[in-house]
């Protein structure tokens, strides 16, 4: 019971509509909209299409589809409601939206044809080098989100699974990159069809998570659960509310 929080700090339940697992600013007061729907939607869309070209889905096998998402809305949109999370107070939000948003516009310019980066006549001579470096691109990536992951361990199973699955996506993409580049075909293309897999689960839970965020009693008939780990400040509150009206009874 050492870390039950007793200071004089607002703190708003760990909640993933507003993309934040700790200490908060209190909502009461601030002059901002929450942004973490904005931005949870512009990466949901950007990765949701990017996972159905991963899988292969009708056919679709060229990624450059994804470029104007990349650059305008899962790039652009989410760089600024990753400020905005900072103009609200939100570390975490800030951070992870606004990296986020950095990585769709990296990886749109990656695959802009003008920039020719990894195609023919590019920088990279030898293909395997190319792979090899874009792997290096998405295990930085799969790094950064391990990190992002551990802060959501006090935070609720839907918030957690979002950078779970995410974390995965990652990892297989860049496992599939690695194995491109060593010739291992029929491997590489196994682990980018899992990781158009995992890709496709964490844009629906960013999707789920913005809904948490946005739906409330003045314009929605239902509100969604996001299930508090029973160790965060919200389970250990509902623990204690249970038991208080368990010795009424």
């Amino acid at each position: 019971m050492a870390h039950v929080h007793t200071g004089p700090e607002t703190r708003l339940p760990a909640f993933g509509g507003e993309f934040q697992p700790g200490l908060y600013r209190s909502v009461e007061t601030r002059k901002f909209a929450n942004p973490a729907p904005l931005g949870l939607s512009a990466f949901a869309l950007t990765t949701f299409v990017l996972s159905a070209v991963n899988l292969n889905t009708r056919g679709v096998t060229v990624p450059n589809i994804v470029v104007p998402l990349a650059l305008g809305y899962g790039g652009l949109v989410q760089l600024l409601a990753g400020m905005w999370e900072m103009a609200v107070g939100n570390t975490f939000g800030a951070t992870a939206l606004s990296s986020y948003g950095g990585f769709w516009i990296a990886y749109g310019i990656l695959l802009t044809p003008n920039w020719n980066i990894l195609g023919e006549g590019g920088p990279y001579e030898d293909p395997a080098m190319g792979q090899s470096a874009l792997a290096f691109f998405l295990t930085g990536w799969f790094i950064f989100t391990t990190i992002m992951l551990l802060c959501t361990l006090r935070s609720t199973i839907m918030f957690f699974m979002l950078f779970f699955t995410l974390d995965l996506c990652f990892l297989m993409l860049a496992c599939g990159t690695y194995a491109t580049s060593s010739g291992a075909m029929e491997t590489s293309h196994t682990l980018h069809m899992a990781g158009g897999g995992f890709g496709m689960l964490a844009a629906f839970l960013a999707w789920y998570n913005a809904f948490a965020g946005i739906a409330d009693s003045s314009n929605s008939f239902f509100l969604i659960p996001v299930f508090h780990f029973p160790w965060s400040e919200k389970g250990r509150e509902n623990r204690i509310n249970t038991k208080s009206e368990r010795n009424q009874a």
